[in-house]
């Protein structure tokens, strides 16, 4: 897990810009669409639609679009056309990076993503090529308070597997995947706020890179992450604490 509350709170800072941007929206509203069509648009008997629309609020998204959202996946209707792929390749210093996109046309979400790697001196790998470095998690992340210590044990007697405290005041909560909305649901059930929740794909060993090759790699998952029919960007970078200052320099 090393490197992983370091890479949440970059990934923190471009979900802020993002959302000045709106690309957090579509993102967002992709996310309901395909769950809603995959597991039924109840999000009490669907715990991915649940967790889409639970974020979407979060953003600030209106309830009218998230329900038409919803509608158009479990209606059938735009949600067809969505289909769901992943790609696999190398950055700058040989870091592995997994690309989870939806689109509706993968040639062009293929030349993109190609055009992106290339682009920053890395390379579109084959499937396969890097998924066996990353494994699925819970992740559930809280701005750190007074009420830690009930955190924490709230968080252990409901099923988390890992709990780390950072320096910046963050709690990153880690969890099976089959535990993530037990230990979600009773964070929630008592009032504890939470700052973002996924299940999430993690890498199961970090890669500790320079701060040159970082700003390298940082760009790339910045240029994938930019791209129209991205929903998220993985990589294994543990990128060193000297970043972040200098991202915000």
């Amino acid at each position: 897990m090393a490197g992983h509350s370091k890479w949440a709170n970059i990934k923190h800072r471009k979900g802020r810009q993002d959302a000045k941007r709106g690309k957090v929206f579509s993102v967002l509203i992709r996310e309901i669409t395909v769950s809603a069509k995959l597991g039924g648009g109840v999000p009490d008997d669907n715990p991915r639609l649940r967790t889409a629309i639970d974020k979407a609020l979060a953003a600030n998204m209106t309830k009218d679009t998230i329900e038409r959202a919803v509608q158009r996946g479990s209606g059938g209707e735009d949600g067809e056309n969505l289909e769901e792929v992943s790609f696999e390749g190398y950055g700058p210093g040989g870091i592995a990076i997994l690309v989870e996109s939806m689109t509706d046309n993968n040639n062009r979400t293929v030349a993109e993503v190609r055009h992106a790697f290339t682009k920053a001196g890395g390379n579109l790998g084959t499937t396969g090529s890097v998924a066996y470095l990353f494994i699925k998690k819970g992740m559930i992340q809280i701005t750190s308070s007074k009420d830690e210590e009930l955190i924490v044990e709230l968080a252990i007697d409901s099923g988390a597997e890992d709990i780390e405290v950072s320096k910046e005041g963050l709690i990153s909560i880690s969890t099976l995947p089959e535990d993530y909305e037990n230990v979600r649901r009773v964070l929630l059930d008592n009032s504890i706020e939470l700052i973002d929740s996924e299940i999430s794909l993690v890498p199961e060993t970090a890669v500790s890179i320079d701060l040159e090759t970082s700003l390298k790699v940082f760009r790339l998952l910045e240029a994938l992450e930019d791209l129209d029919d991205t929903q998220s960007v993985h990589s294994n970078a543990d990128f060193p604490d000297e970043m972040m200052e200098h991202l915000d320099s």
